[in-house]
């Protein structure tokens, strides 16, 4: 009697390309556990705006059109804008998801991020059979799920949701930098670049700043400190002129007094 292999199930992640998809999102469909949906975030460095999280399932069939699909940021800002429309099209379903900077300051940025995949995942309007999510463990999913290292260079889905969760937070920093001048947004999506320390420094953080990130608390002290200051310099610099504005109240005051007294003389 042949001795038994012990295998285990989901099969580790392989990063080789197969037709376009992964091997590891291959094998899942194989094995009927499709429809697959992958999930990443974007934004969890950056320290303003909000953290965007989207879930993708593809088919099974490859699709020469998604065939440069790869983990967003190795991607450039014209070929993640060129499959974006792609991705939603040839996507079984998608979902992204915004959670505003409030709401990352109030859960933290880890628990989030755990929570928009969460919804994301909820969110499709397909359900699926199996979840790759990129690199964390998603807790409370009503389908099995695995976490992938690397996830969004290690299967398709993945990265199709890195692109649609990256493509999306990057057009809404471009559109915040209208409604918040000086900081920069339109360039630096709102990751600590010097440009951003500086405008941070300078202004202020602005609503759209989480304020848990320890250089965006350490720049509002910093900017009420010098407020205060510049605060106590004008006031000192008013001084002599509200002195003014008294002795010459006071003097109007007693110049009616000064022509009536003359007058009835």
């Amino acid at each position: 009697m042949p001795p038994v292999v012990k295998t285990s199930w989901p099969p580790r992640p392989v990063i080789r390309r197969s037709s376009g998809l992964r091997t590891l999102e291959s094998a899942l469909y194989r094995n009927g556990l499709g429809p697959v949906a992958g999930v990443d975030e974007v934004g969890r460095g950056a320290c303003a705006g909000p953290l965007v999280v989207a879930a993708c399932v593809l088919g099974p069939n490859r699709m020469d059109s998604l065939a440069s699909l790869d983990d967003s940021k190795k991607l450039g800002e014209r070929e993640r804008e060129r499959l974006f429309p792609l991705i939603r099209r040839y996507a079984l379903a998608y979902h992204v998801v915004f959670i505003p900077s409030d709401e990352v300051d109030r859960l933290g940025v880890h628990v989030a991020n755990i929570e928009g995949m969460r919804r994301a995942v909820a969110g499709l309007s397909l359900r699926p059979g199996y979840v790759l999510s990129d690199g964390f463990r998603v807790p409370g999913l009503a389908v099995p799920s695995l976490p992938v290292i690397g996830g969004d260079a290690a299967a398709a889905c993945i990265a199709a949701a890195s692109v649609l969760a990256k493509v999306s937070r990057d057009r809404l920093m471009v559109e915040m930098e209208q409604h918040h001048p000086g900081y920069g947004f339109a360039e630096h999506k709102g990751y600590s670049t010097p440009a951003h320390s500086a405008a941070l420094t300078e202004l202020g953080p602005c609503v759209e700043h989480r304020y848990s990130y320890v250089n965006v608390r350490r720049a509002a002290e910093t900017v009420d400190v010098r407020r205060a200051a510049e605060m106590t310099d004008v006031r000192r610099d008013m001084a002599p002129m509200r002195h003014a504005e008294t002795a010459y109240a006071k003097m109007v005051d007693r110049a009616p007094a000064q022509r009536e007294g003359q007058h009835t003389r």
